[in-house]
């Protein structure tokens, strides 16, 4: 079992660099028609909220832990005061509260995927699903794309790969209902925008980085981005990863 992994450091410029509402609106569209109707929605690691009021603007009610204080700042002014700082292998719900558990990109931040979904399956009523999307996303290749396969090496391997986390499900209780690379997002990013991401240190796969891969790996990717030809300028990017939907 790891520490999990909080966004407060980062919580203040995460939104700007990882897409905000509109990424979170196209989030809500790939898990909404998966989640079973009748009951409230937990969002495991709600972060900002951004997925939360997208499933809200859809007509469900959601309810969210995380564990970033900062980040449910955010997030408390999207879908008001239904949230709590939990950590999501001891989740703060009765026994089968919930029709349905969303975790967005989560599963390989929680320290533990197997106690995480364990809490998911006893918070949920009978006939109820847990709806993830997980792994590694990934793009058409471009020259972005290209500049962030460099830093490959300083990646994880992901506790949340599909074959992992079906097993994991399985373990506790769960099975498997669909499983596909279903859930994209189309998002126009620059460059600059990106390279300001890693120089932030926006993703968890930097936060403990060495200085040496700091200098070696991770500052030439910045400059390689930042030396694109018209680096203020978006490019449309489709991004896809991993979405599995499980049931009790």
């Amino acid at each position: 079992m790891s520490t999990p992994k909080s966004f407060e450091r980062v919580a203040r410029d995460y939104d700007a660099l990882r897409g905000g509402m509109d990424r979170g609106r196209q989030s809500a569209g790939a898990v909404a028609p998966r989640l079973v109707p009748g009951g409230p929605t937990l969002e495991v690691g709600v972060g900002t909220g951004a997925v939360a009021a997208g499933l809200v603007e859809r007509g469900h009610t959601v309810y969210g832990v995380d564990i970033s204080p900062s980040m449910l700042r955010q997030a408390g002014e999207r879908i008001g005061g239904r949230l709590a700082c939990a950590d999501a292998r001891a989740l703060p719900c009765r026994d089968e509260a919930f029709a349905n558990v969303v975790c967005v990109h989560v599963l390989h931040l929680v320290g533990d995927m197997g106690a995480a979904l364990a809490e998911a399956r006893r918070v949920l009523r009978a006939g109820g699903r847990l709806v993830a999307v997980h792994g590694d996303p990934f793009a058409d290749d471009d020259p972005m794309v290209a500049a962030l396969e460099r830093l490959a090496p300083l990646r994880p391997e992901r506790p949340d790969a599909p074959g992992r986390l079906a097993e994991a499900a399985a373990a506790v209780g769960f099975r498997v209902v669909e499983q596909g690379p279903d859930a994209a997002y189309v998002q126009a990013t620059s460059p600059e925008q990106l390279a300001t991401s890693l120089d932030k240190r926006v993703p968890p796969y930097l936060w403990e980085v060495t200085d040496d891969d700091w200098h070696g790996l991770v500052v030439p990717v910045i400059e390689a981005l930042r030396a694109l030809p018209e680096p203020e300028r978006p490019r449309e990017q489709v991004w896809r990863s991993w979405l599995t939907v499980l049931s009790t």
